[in-house]
């Protein structure tokens, strides 16, 4: 690979953080090499070439970024090109930062929004890390809210003597400066609201683009306003909200990489909140999304996290959400204790709520029906077919026609359950429902666990339940 010249002078910053991370010259080009195959880059570094580094020779292109990444997964805490003594250039992680400042969060989303909502492509094909979750989540463990969020307060304007203050009208589009009133935040919040109900019952890919333009149109000129410190904090908590559904929405659409840097910077936006609990939340929907790429060790350690960001404190239902979330990860390990435990632990705290608790906005979902959704699940992945396919009929017994995706989903669990207790007719029966929900959706998930289902299908292909299963299924067109 051509290199620039060599410099003279050579890279001291370099050579300590390999002796810190314990790398040899080839074990440092191995993992430059591996970390470029994840985006997609043909690398062929070797030790020379970090012989050459040492010396003072400057890698083209992202090369100094994908190094600063190798280091920062080793060592644990982030590192910059410029740290390594090597030159600046756009990070590769760009988007999983946890941003120093609530000015520098601001820039981060807002550049995330600007090219999603864009014709950037790419941007949806980015890969997930496992180890880009490291560091937020630390962070934010760690962390603490932002001392000061206000922005370019104005002074108070006492009105002439016998001339009354008359409002400044507001133009049709808002602009950067402009004061952030109750009213915006009261309208972030109901759009919220809006686009959730759409996910829940079309699917992410819905309404996604028109959620993500909204936040580059409105939010962001909102978030570079003038507000005090109440009226900030309200705002970020309703940005962290917005900017959560757009990660869940790309989630959907399997856009998981993403999805990973949206919830990553809604993390970062709860903290300039001050809104503990809110992160937690934050948290455990990455946590899912662990989960759903088989990436259960982290998935674990993402709602402890949650749980040890809120204490004991927390309201009974969001301490159920949080151990029903750390269950279903040890399900997907086939950690039968420690998923039994975590369903104890999320059953007892669901039972010790009572009609008149504070519940966030955001919890609220969580219920009986949820409850048995995630028992369901969780003994699916331990093949505990009896159990899985009694909780599955629970929850889609109580759940509302409103969440028809999540209806979708359970019942293919109470499929995959009838077929593993050997009743094929009903489990076929069951799978077509599915399919055809499926296809009135624009949901990647809805797709995959039906896809799911046919693949464990596949050991009885020849039986007649299975062929009428697929001759309803390509009706579906």
């Amino acid at each position: 690979m051509t290199e620039r010249p060599a410099q003279r002078t050579p890279n001291r910053q370099l050579a300590a953080l390999i002796a810190e991370a314990g790398f040899s010259n080839a074990g440092l080009a191995r993992r430059v090499d591996q970390l470029g195959l994840e985006h997609g880059l043909d690398l062929r570094y070797d030790k020379t070439s970090v012989t050459r580094w040492l010396r003072g020779q400057q890698p083209r292109g992202t090369t100094p970024a994908l190094i600063a990444e190798v280091f920062t997964r080793r060592l644990g805490r982030r590192l910059s090109a410029q740290d390594l003594g090597l030159d600046a250039c756009a990070p590769v992680y760009a988007g999983l930062e946890f941003a120093a400042t609530p000015e520098e969060a601001i820039d981060i989303v807002s550049g995330l929004w600007r090219k999603d909502s864009g014709s950037h492509a790419e941007l949806r094909k980015i890969a997930f890390t496992p180890a880009g979750l490291v560091v937020p989540s630390r962070d934010w463990l760690i962390g603490r809210a932002d001392d000061k969020v206000a922005r370019g307060e104005p002074p108070v304007r006492v009105p002439t003597q016998g001339r009354p203050a008359v409002p400044r009208q507001r133009g049709a589009e808002r602009g950067p400066g402009q004061k952030v009133t109750g009213g915006d935040i009261a309208a972030l919040r109901s759009v919220g609201d809006l686009f959730r109900s759409l996910d829940d019952m079309y699917g992410g890919g819905h309404a996604r683009q028109a959620l993500v333009r909204y936040l580059e149109h409105e939010c962001e000129p909102m978030l570079r306003g003038m507000y005090g410190e109440q009226t900030g904090r309200r705002l970020f908590s309703a940005a962290a909200d917005l900017t959560r559904l757009a990660g869940w929405t790309s989630y959907d659409i399997a856009a998981h990489g993403l999805a990973q840097r949206y919830f990553v910077q809604s993390l970062r936006l709860a903290q300039a909140a001050g809104d503990r609990a809110y992160g937690s939340y934050v948290l455990i929907t990455m946590s899912r999304q662990a989960v759903y790429l088989g990436h259960g060790r982290e998935a674990v350690q993402l709602a402890r996290v949650a749980q040890q960001g809120v204490g004991t404190n927390a309201p009974p239902v969001v301490q159920a959400l949080l151990h029903a979330v750390e269950a279903r990860a040890h399900g997907v390990l086939g950690e039968v204790r420690a998923c039994t435990g975590a369903l104890v632990r999320a059953e007892r705290a669901l039972e010790a709520a009572r009609p008149g608790d504070e519940v966030p906005y955001w919890a609220r979902f969580f219920d009986e029906a949820q409850l048995a959704d995630e028992f369901g699940h969780a003994h699916r992945d331990l093949q505990q077919f009896r159990a899985a396919a009694q909780h599955a009929e629970r929850s889609l017994q109580l759940r509302a026609p409103a969440y028809a995706r999540s209806r979708l989903f359970c019942r293919v669990v109470l499929a995959s359950a009838r077929l593993g207790l050997g009743e094929l007719d009903q489990a076929c029966a069951l799978g077509a429902e599915a399919a055809g929900a499926a296809v009135e959706m624009r949901s990647v998930r809805a797709i995959e666990y039906v896809r799911d289902f046919e693949k464990r299908l596949e050991p009885y292909k020849d039986a007649a339940p299975v062929r009428g299963y697929r001759d309803k299924v390509a009706a579906l067109g």
